[in-house]
């Protein structure tokens, strides 16, 4: 395995301000554009085509009205959230043929980066004369909060001072909020989530992984909220789109948010993913999925409730078993352990101040250690119920009520919180499923966690009042018994209790009393433990990678990856995952056709598509040998947050949008193999396809730049 550090054409998730350093090898690679093409803080430039998109994803520009395209899986949760039993647009797709034909999606927002400032010697010149870490933070919290004041020009636009090499350098970024979004056009489900868990993760892929939304503004092409009075936003640049496909080789570019990375990890980060934390997400996430896949074949109504939430919990609960696994076998540790000792070897011949720093790491892991599980547990278990997340939410009013001196005004507020908990939860809450989530996820958390870490309600309480020699009618009992007397699932005696909150009323919910010694319990020992960690591991990882940047200085670092914009650029390739297999670069419909099963949750599809294969009518989507490539694969360096972002070729062009990674790369957030890494794109021209020939919707065509 190749060190991790330096850079490479496929490696690197790169800052966009900074990219003319990377610029050369991006032009040999077969790049034609200028570095200002790529991000300019004066004239429009590429980054002013591509949006954060509802926080989480990615999402470009299309067209000179503001027509927006991302994954599937990234607009799911509206498409869920917006379908009916009798209008089920995630089941059947939607393609809106006028601007009053598209549907508001209420809560989702994109945001448009307008600058980018290097703010570090400010933020660090705050800090460094502060005799203490606490009065540190405090003055650095003051000149980011001053910085952004200032960025945010009253209201105009959202600033944020963010970290980025582990507190090395600052940079303050500058957006552009938009709140009226409109969904314009989906695939089905069958065909924009095919191949499902099953497929997730995995090459050869021919998923349909698209939808389209449409971003407005007010007359004066400004942010505003949603009014039939908006107008299709006019971006200052839109994506021209390739229908001239991929070959082997060609340049590849992508832009967008990637979450998270942890490319900076030490060996002892990834034997407690390794043998702690992954597998209790992997073990909790199974037994949450069993649950609600249950019931959501019984019932279509339950089914679209629950799609958005499954979908989400399923996508990482899959990846935590392909990291965990790809980790082991590319033998992540023992590279990482190479590395530390010859870190530490270079520190003490070179710069003692980092010689005794991998023993803090290796303390400060053996001290969090026997914790961890608890804090994956209380998240992932606990939280996992949807009765005890709102129940949790009590915590706060309960203080507050036990204490004489509180005023009225306190107790409101919190009440409006719990209001809109409440109002939240009950979203995609089935009270069937969710009485045996409560009760699977209690008796799993007692099973799991050390005895002398768990909450004082299992023995005062369940035990006392339900105990019996089959734990499953233990749990099952006591669930029931909750669901049953707590006022929190009820309408009437919630209002009622909104209107005159108690304290004896919360004491004698069976639910709350649940949470809150699960709460306490973990607030009062088990998160100072964790915060403790967190504020020591930020700090050694600071330490860690200025002292990399000492030691290999002349190269070029990229830092990790923070939900923050960053370009990648690689080739188009294929891949050779184990002795005797080969991968080709690209997918067709013909695979896509290969793997339908009609009935199956996962690989079924529908009637009319299947009539619309028959024609083989591709037109000008048809690759030179007459074939419609449906999914195709670069080397960009991509993460989660990535979905839905361009791949761009050498002129500025879409090829296709980036969706997924591959299986036998799965380590990649912590470390990057060069070997193995791909980024599954799905193809534009699939997408223009099904636009057009499937959906019938010329008129989305008519408005891109087709190349």
């Amino acid at each position: 395995m190749s060190a991790l550090f330096s850079a490479r054409a496929d490696e690197g998730m790169w800052i966009p301000m900074l990219i003319g350093k990377n610029y050369d090898e991006m032009q040999r690679m077969g790049l034609k554009l200028t570095a200002e093409d790529l991000y300019s803080a004066n004239h429009s430039s590429l980054k002013d085509a591509i949006v954060h998109f509802g926080g989480g994803c990615t999402g470009e520009i299309i067209s000179p009205n503001g027509l927006l395209i991302t994954n599937h899986h990234c607009g799911y949760g509206s498409i869920a959230e917006l379908s009916t039993v009798e209008n089920n647009y995630l089941e059947n797709g939607f393609w809106a043929k006028s601007f009053d034909e598209e549907i508001a999606a209420p809560g989702l927002s994109v945001k448009f980066l307008v600058r980018m400032e290097d703010v570090t010697n400010q933020m660090l010149k705050a800090g460094e004369n502060s005799p203490s870490e606490e009065k540190k933070k405090k003055a650095m919290d003051k000149v980011k909060e001053e910085l952004e004041k200032k960025a945010n020009e009253n209201g105009r636009y959202s600033a944020s001072v963010t970290s980025y090499f582990n507190g090395n350098q600052y940079i303050l970024l500058v957006y552009q909020v938009f709140n009226d979004v409109r969904m314009v056009g989906t695939p089905p489900k069958s065909l924009g989530k095919y191949g499902g868990d099953t497929d997730n993760w995995m090459w050869p892929r021919h998923t349909a992984d698209f939808s389209m939304f449409r971003v407005y503004a007010d007359k004066n092409n400004n942010p505003a909220p949603y009014s039939k009075a908006n107008v299709p936003y006019k971006p200052k640049q839109f994506l021209p789109v390739s229908t001239q496909g991929v070959k082997e080789n060609d340049f590849a570019m992508v832009m967008g948010y990637p979450g998270r990375t942890n490319r900076y990890e030490t060996s002892y980060g990834v034997d407690m993913a390794i043998n702690e934390v992954n597998p209790s997400i992997v073990k909790i996430r199974d037994m949450r999925l069993g649950i609600m896949r249950n019931y959501m074949r019984k019932d279509p109504a339950v089914n679209l409730k629950l799609a958005s939430s499954y979908a989400r919990i399923a996508n990482y609960w899959k990846y935590f078993i392909g990291q965990t696994e790809q980790l082991k076998r590319l033998r992540v540790i023992d590279e990482k352990q190479r590395q530390e000792q010859d870190f530490t070897s270079w520190a003490k011949a070179t710069n003692r101040d980092y010689e005794d720093l991998m023993n803090q790491y290796a303390r400060a892991y053996t001290e969090y250690r026997p914790y961890a599980k608890h804090n994956v547990y209380y998240t992932e278990c606990f939280m996992g119920s949807g009765l005890a997340r709102l129940a949790a939410k009590t915590n706060k009013l309960h203080q507050l009520l036990s204490d004489r001196k509180t005023k009225a005004e306190e107790i409101g507020k919190e009440v409006a919180e719990l209001r809109k908990a409440r109002k939240e939860v009950m979203k995609d809450f089935v009270p069937a499923a969710e009485q045996e989530m409560l009760a699977r996820t209690a008796e799993l958390f007692y099973k799991d966690v050390p005895h002398g870490q768990q909450p004082d309600f299992y023995q005062r309480f369940i035990f006392k009042q339900f105990g019996n020699s089959d734990w499953t009618k233990t749990f099952n009992d006591f669930a029931n018994y909750a669901f049953l007397n707590t006022f929190l699932l009820d309408e009437v005696k919630f209002e009622n209790f909104c209107s005159d909150p108690s304290l004896e009323k919360l004491d004698a919910d069976p639910a709350v009393q649940y949470a809150l010694s699960f709460v306490n319990n973990y607030e009062q020992n088990y998160k100072p433990r964790q915060e403790q960690f967190g504020k020591t591991k930020e700090s050694l990882s600071q330490q860690y990678i200025k002292g990399l940047m000492q030691k290999n200085q002349g190269k070029l670092f990229y830092p990790d990856a923070n939900s923050t914009m960053r370009i990648t650029y690689g080739t188009v390739g294929g891949y050779h995952p184990q002795d005797a297999v080969t991968y080709d670069y690209y997918t067709t419909i013909d695979g896509l056709l290969d793997k339908y099963k009609p009935g199956d949750e996962e690989f079924d599809l529908p009637q009319n598509f299947l009539d619309l294969c028959k024609t083989k009518e591709y037109g000008r989507y048809a690759n030179a040998n007459g074939e419609l490539v449906t999914c195709f694969i670069t080397n960009n360096d991509i993460t989660g947050g990535n979905s839905g972002s361009p791949v761009i070729n050498g002129s500025g062009e879409l090829l296709g949008l980036a969706f997924d990674g591959n299986w036998e790369a799965m380590s990649g957030d912590i470390a990057f193999d060069k070997k193995y890494k791909r980024t599954i794109v799905v193809d534009i021209r699939f997408v223009l396809w099904l636009i057009d020939k499937y959906g019938g919707a010329n008129n989305l065509i008519g408005e891109m730049k087709l190349n």
